[in-house]
């Protein structure tokens, strides 16, 4: 074991998470790391299909400097239920810390490959009410349709994703 990473994950308006996390690599501009879900209010489902709950693991990959990040996502049986991108503003590292600021826009990949762009209503609302500019709505629309154009011509995740696990 590595040690450990404090998280600072950011939403708008007003919504900080912060943990610490167990380090599985620290490559510098990449840190993998595992979690555990907790707190959920209700479980998330894509397409029918519960992808994650409270008690489901993660192995996530914070790319420093990056607009994504990667949350490889296990069950409570350690079955692997998929990848989740969350679509990001930033990804800053300052020691031991990482913060990133969230926006909105997330992915979700199947083991079979087929994927999902979740969170439309959230960008859109937040939008709507003053919470982001334009500016960052585009940026949010644009890094989602490059990775989603990724995923279509095999180039995503990044091949470190498949390195690592629980």
């Amino acid at each position: 074991m590595v040690g450990r990473i404090t998280l600072i994950y950011k939403r708008i308006p007003n919504r900080i998470l912060r943990r610490e996390d167990e380090v599985i690599a620290d490559l510098g501009d990449l840190i993998v790391a595992r979690s555990e879900f907790s707190g959920m209010l209700a479980p998330l489902k894509v397409n029918g299909v519960e992808v994650i709950n409270n008690g489901y693991k993660m192995v996530y990959f914070a790319f420093i400097g990056k607009d994504f990040d990667v949350l490889k996502i296990y069950d409570r049986k350690g079955t692997f239920k998929g990848l989740y991108i969350d679509v990001l503003d930033y990804t800053r590292r300052s020691g031991n810390t990482i913060e990133m600021l969230d926006l909105f826009l997330d992915i979700f990949i199947f083991p079979s490959g087929e994927y999902f762009l979740l969170d439309e209503d959230e960008l859109e609302m937040a939008l709507n009410y003053g919470l982001i500019s334009r500016e960052k709505f585009l940026k949010a629309y644009r890094t989602a349709e490059r990775i989603i154009s990724e995923i279509e011509g095999g180039k995503f995740p990044p091949k470190v994703v498949w390195e690592y696990s629980l």
